[in-house]
């Protein structure tokens, strides 16, 4: 697997950070398994992608799926530190509307206050 999720909550806020590729596969379904256990004690979630080098149509769409889980269940998803990558591809989907992007995890942290 080419994907290295990191977790800490700080202030109530839980920050998932990502490394590698979040592709189809294990690596999506590992993010998907984590990000759920994750929204089960926290509401508020930060998706640091600053070190993900490439996310295709399958990470595009846990993305997704997640995220319109959290809202349901009165969560909410932030994503930082997107590369420049990872930034077009949300802008060429126009999923960069739908996704609240931060410059890095504090500013998405500082977001919830």
């Amino acid at each position: 697997m080419n994907l290295k999720i990191d977790t800490r909550t700080t202030e109530g806020v839980t920050v998932v950070s990502c490394a590698g590729r979040i592709v189809f596969g294990d690596e999506a379904s590992a993010l998907r398994s984590e990000l759920k256990t994750i929204l089960n004690s926290s509401k508020k979630v930060v998706l640091d992608l600053s070190e993900v080098s490439y996310i295709d149509s399958g990470g595009l769409g846990t993305l997704v799926g997640v995220y319109s889980s959290a809202r349901s269940a009165g969560a909410d998803i932030k994503l930082a530190g997107l590369g420049q990558r990872v930034r077009d591809v949300l802008q060429i989907t126009k999923l960069v509307t739908v996704f609240e992007v931060y410059d890095n995890a504090q500013k998405a942290r500082a977001a919830f206050r």
